[in-house]
C-alpha cells in the first residue's frame, strides 16, 4: 500500500510542470508597446511593494506564534514537537504560492490587451492559462507539503498514524494564518483604492474607469491582483489543505488506517491531472458572444469534474474496495460545488433576473438599488444553504454514518476533498477575472481603439461572473472543510488527553477505555448538548465574531478609501494640468497611502481570530470551543454568502448598464448603479469572502491548542 503514496508527489510535479509551461508561454507573449509595458510595470512595482511590506508585517506574527507554539511543545510538552515546524512551512509555502501567482499575473494583463488587439480567442487563451498558474501552484505546492512532511514523520521518524495525522494539521493553521492576512489585508487594499477611485473619477468628476487622470487608477490596478490573485489564492489554498488533512485524520479515527489517510491525497491527484486537461477544453470563437465565453469556460470545469469523478472512482476500488458510500460523498461534494455555482451564477450574473431587477431599481435612484441588492444578497442564501445542508446529511449517511458517526464524518470531510480535487481549474477561472480587468485597464490607459476594449471589455464582464461563482465555490468548500476541522478538533482533544495522561472516560457509570472512545462518547464526556449553557455561550459568541469580524474589515476599508479621496481631491487641486492631460498624476502616492493603510488594518481582525479560541477554551473548556466553532460556522457561512452575492450583483448591474443599457454609461442610471457597486465591493471582496478563512483559522487554531485547553481544568 505505501508504495501508492508516492503518486502524491508524481500529482505535485505535474501541476508545478504546467504552472512552469503555462507561465513560459505567456511570457513568450508579446508585451505591447511602451506604454502598456510601461503601465504594466508600474501596476507590477505596486503589486510586488505591497507583498513585500505584507511579508514583513506577516512574518513578525509567525514568529511570535511560532515561540509560542513551540512553549506548548517543548515546555509544556501537551501538544507535538513538529507544529511549530509545519506551522513555519504551511506559511512559507502558502506566501510562495501568492508570489508566483502574483507575479504571473501582473505580467499577463498587457500581453492579454496586445493579444485583444488581434483576437479575442488568443486574449482569452493567455488570461485564462495565466490564472491556471494560480490555481496549479496552489495545488502542486500543498501537495508537495503534505507530501514532505507524511515522508518525513511517517517513513523517516515512523510515527504512529494519529500522531502523524493530527501533527501535520498544524501545517494547515500556518496556511490559515497566512491566509487570513493576505484575503484582508488584500481585500481592505483592494477596495479602499477601488472605492477610492470610483468615487472622485466617476461620481465626482464623471471619468472613465481607469482613465489616467486618476491618481487612483494605478493603486486600483494593482488592487485588482493583491486582492482577487494572492488573497484568492491564499484562501483556496487553506481550503485545500485543511480538506485533506482533516479528512486523513478523521480516515484513522475512522479505523481505514493508511488507505483512509491516502485516498483523499489520491483524489487531489487525480484532480490535478483532469485540471490540466480541462484547462485545453477551454476556448473561443473570435465573435463570441458574453454566453459563449462562459460555455467556453463552463466547457473546460465540466470535462475536469467529469474526468476527476473518473479518478476518485479508482481510487476508492483499488485503496477502499466497497466502500462505494464514500465514493458517494465524493460525488456529493462535487455536485455541491456545481449547484453552488450555478447558484451564484443566477444571482450575480446580468444574464438573470436578480441583477437585472437591481439594474431597473437605477431609475429610482440608489437608495433602491442598495435595497434591492441587500434583498438579492440575502435570497441568494437560499440554495446555497440548503445545498450545503442536504450534502451534509447525504455524505454523513452513505458511507454508514447513521450507524458508525466516525465513518459518517470521514464522508463529510472526503466531500469537501471532491469538491476541491478540481482546483486547478476552478482557481483559474477566478484568477482569470483580476488579469481580464487589468487588460481592460491597460487599453484604457494606452489609448488603444474602442474594439481592443470591446473584448476586453467582454472578458472583464466574463471575469466577474467568474469571480463571483468562484466566490460562491469558496464559501462553500469553506463550510464543509470546517465542518471536517471541527470533527478532527475532537481526535486532537483525544491525543491530548493521551499526553496528560488520561487512560478513560468517566461517562456516568460507564468507564470507556481512551483508546475505545469514539466521537460520540467525547461529546457526552464534555457534555455537549443545547441544555449545556457553554454550549450556548460558544454558539453566541461564535456568531458574533462573524459579524463584528465584518465590521472591523467593512470600517477598514472605509477608512482608507477616505484616504484615498482626499489624495486625489489633493492631487488635482494642487497639480494643475492633470485633468487637462498636460500633467501626470502622482500615482506612487496612491499606492503608498493605501499600502500603509491595509497593513495597519489588517492586524486587529487578524488578532481576533486567533486569540478567541485560545480565550473561550481557557474560560469555558472543550464544550465551548465547540460551541463557538459551530456558531461561527453557520452565522459565517451564510453572512459569507450574502455578502458576495450581493456585492457581486451590484457589480454586474453597473456593468449592465455599462454595456450600454438602461441609458449607459454617465446616465443617472448609471451613477445610481456606481453607488450600489461601492457598497457592494467590501462586501464582496474583502469581508465576505474573509470569512471563509475566519471560520477555518478558528477551528485550526483550536486544534493546535488543544492540549492547553485540556491541561488548564488540571491546572485549576
Amino acid at each position: 500500500m505505501d508504495f501508492v503514496f508516492y503518486l502524491v508527489p508524481f500529482g505535485s510535479l505535474l501541476a508545478l510542470f504546467f504552472t512552469w509551461l503555462f507561465f513560459k508561454q505567456m511570457k513568450k507573449a508579446p508585451a505591447g508597446n511602451e506604454t502598456m509595458v510601461q503601465i504594466a510595470t508600474a501596476v507590477k512595482k505596486g503589486a510586488m511593494a505591497y507583498l513585500k511590506q505584507q511579508y514583513k508585517v506577516v512574518a513578525v506574527f509567525f514568529i511570535v506564534a511560532a515561540i509560542f507554539f513551540a512553549f506548548l511543545s517543548f515546555v509544556l510538552k501537551i501538544q507535538s514537537p513538529w507544529v511549530p515546524f509545519a506551522f513555519l512551512t504551511g506559511g512559507f509555502f502558502s506566501a510562495l504560492a501568492g508570489y508566483i501567482g502574483m507575479k504571473t499575473a501582473t505580467a499577463a494583463s498587457s500581453r492579454t490587451a496586445e493579444a485583444a488587439r488581434y483576437s479575442l480567442n488568443g486574449a482569452l487563451k493567455i488570461a485564462f492559462r495565466s490564472g491556471a498558474v494560480m490555481g496549479l501552484v496552489v495545488v502542486g505546492l500543498a501537495l508537495l507539503n503534505i507530501f514532505i512532511w507524511f515522508f518525513i514523520l511517517r517513513f523517516i521518524l515512523q510515527l504512529p498514524l494519529n500522531v502523524v495525522t493530527t501533527a501535520m494539521l498544524a501545517f494547515g493553521i500556518g496556511a490559515s494564518f497566512q491566509a487570513l492576512f493576505a484575503r484582508v489585508g488584500g481585500g481592505i487594499y483592494t477596495k479602499a483604492a477601488d472605492v477610492g477611485a470610483d468615487l472622485v473619477g466617476k461620481v465626482e468628476a464623471n471619468i472613465p474607469e481607469d482613465d489616467p487622470r486618476n491618481p487612483a487608477v494605478i493603486a486600483d490596478n494593482v488592487g485588482d491582483n493583491v486582492g482577487d490573485v494572492a488573497g484568492m489564492g491564499a484562501d483556496l489554498y487553506e481550503s485545500y489543505c485543511g480538506s485533506i488533512l482533516a479528512t486523513a485524520s478523521l480516515g484513522v479515527a475512522a479505523g481505514l488506517s493508511m488507505p483512509g489517510v491516502l485516498a483523499p491525497m489520491l483524489i487531489a491527484v487525480a484532480g490535478i491531472i483532469a485540471s490540466i486537461i480541462g484547462i485545453y477544453f477551454v476556448r473561443a470563437s473570435e465573435d463570441a458572444s458574453q454566453e459563449n465565453l462562459l460555455k467556453a469556460l463552463r466547457r473546460g470545469i465540466n470535462v475536469a469534474t467529469f474526468l476527476s469523478l473518473l479518478g476518485a472512482a479508482v481510487v476508492i476500488y483499488f485503496i477502499l474496495p466497497g466502500n462505494w458510500g464514500i465514493f458517494g460523498s465524493i460525488l456529493v461534494g462535487l455536485i455541491s460545488g456545481i449547484i453552488i455555482g450555478r447558484a451564484t451564477e443566477f444571482y450575480t450574473s446580468a444574464n438573470f433576473k436578480p441583477t437585472r431587477g437591481i439594474a431597473e431599481e437605477t431609475k429610482h435612484g440608489p437608495v433602491t438599488v442598495v435595497i434591492e441588492g441587500l434583498s438579492v444578497g440575502m435570497g441568494s442564501t437560499l440554495v446555497p444553504v440548503l445545498t450545503i445542508g442536504v450534502a451534509t446529511i447525504v455524505a454523513f449517511a452513505l458511507p454508514g454514518g447513521l450507524v458508525n458517526p466516525t465513518i459518517g464524518l470521514y464522508g463529510i470531510g472526503i466531500a469537501a476533498v471532491g469538491m476541491l480535487s478540481t482546483l486547478g481549474i476552478t482557481l483559474a477561472s477566478d484568477a482569470y477575472g483580476p488579469i481580464a480587468d487589468n487588460a481592460g485597464g491597460n487599453a484604457e490607459m494606452s489609448g488603444l481603439g474602442p474594439e481592443v476594449r470591446k473584448k476586453t471589455d467582454a472578458l472583464d464582464s466574463l471575469g466577474n461572473t467568474t469571480a463571483a461563482t468562484g466566490k460562491g465555490f469558496a464559501i462553500g468548500s469553506a463550510a464543509l472543510t470546517a465542518l471536517a476541522l471541527i470533527a478532527a478538533y475532537l481526535e486532537e482533544i483525544k491525543i491530548s488527553l493521551e499526553r496528560a495522561g488520561v487512560n478513560f472516560l468517566r461517562i456516568a457509570d460507564q468507564v470507556i477505555p481512551l483508546h475505545q472512545a469514539q466521537f460520540t462518547d467525547f461529546m457526552n464526556y464534555y457534555q455537549v448538548h443545547l441544555l449545556n449553557p457553554k454550549v450556548i455561550a460558544g454558539l453566541f459568541f461564535g456568531s458574533l465574531t462573524a459579524f463584528f469580524f465584518c465590521s472591523l474589515t467593512l470600517k477598514a476599508v472605509g477608512r482608507a478609501a477616505g484616504k484615498m479621496v482626499e489624495e486625489v481631491r489633493r492631487q488635482w487641486k494642487e497639480i494643475p494640468g492633470i485633468m487637462e492631460r498636460k500633467a501626470q498624476p502622482d500615482y506612487a502616492s496612491c499606492v503608498r497611502i493605501v499600502t500603509v493603510a491595509a497593513q495597519k488594518e489588517m492586524i486587529l481582525p487578524t488578532i481576533l481570530a486567533v486569540i478567541l479560541p485560545i480565550i473561550v477554551g481557557i474560560i469555558l473548556g472543550v464544550t465551548g470551543v465547540i460551541g463557538l466553532l459551530v456558531g461561527a460556522l453557520s452565522s459565517g457561512f451564510v453572512l459569507a454568502i450574502m455578502m458576495a452575492n450581493a456585492g457581486g450583483a451590484w457589480d454586474n448591474a453597473k456593468k449592465y448598464i455599462e454595456e450600454g443599457n438602461l441609458g449607459g454609461k454617465g446616465s443617472d442610471n448609471h451613477k445610481a448603479a456606481i453607488i450600489g457597486d461601492m457598497i457592494g465591493d467590501p462586501f464582496k471582496d474583502t469581508s465576505g469572502p474573509s470569512l471563509n478563512i475566519l471560520i477555518k483559522l478558528m477551528s485550526m487554531v483550536s486544534i493546535v491548542v488543544a492540549g492547553l485547553t485540556v491541561m488548564i481544568p488540571k491546572l485549576f
